[in-house]
């Protein structure tokens, strides 16, 4: 596991700690993806009903609260593909 995908893990636990209603997928482009489901969140690239791409520097300010997730998105440094109610349903979550 990546140092990156490593510390998003952990970040996303500590904003996720008692798992996800849904399954998400983050891509961080060139490092990795992460799964967000009921079971918490953990390394991992199986299906998801929404994935979220981004590279990491977007991710993290995501995380970090300096991006909002929306925001990120309608600039086009955060991708969609899939279920766009579970994307704002996460978004809620991460704000």
């Amino acid at each position: 596991m990546s140092s990156v995908i490593k510390a998003a893990v952990a970040a996303l636990q500590e904003k996720v700690p008692d798992g996800f209603d849904g399954v998400v997928k983050f891509v961080l482009a060139g490092e990795g993806a992460i799964i967000i489901d009921r079971t918490g969140v953990r390394e991992g690239d199986e299906e998801a009903g929404v994935t979220l791409t981004a590279d990491a520097a977007v991710f993290k300010a995501i995380l970090d609260g300096k991006m909002n997730p929306m925001a990120a998105f309608m600039s086009g440094k955060l991708a969609v593909d899939g279920s766009m109610a579970l994307a704002m349903k996460l978004g809620s979550v991460l704000s």
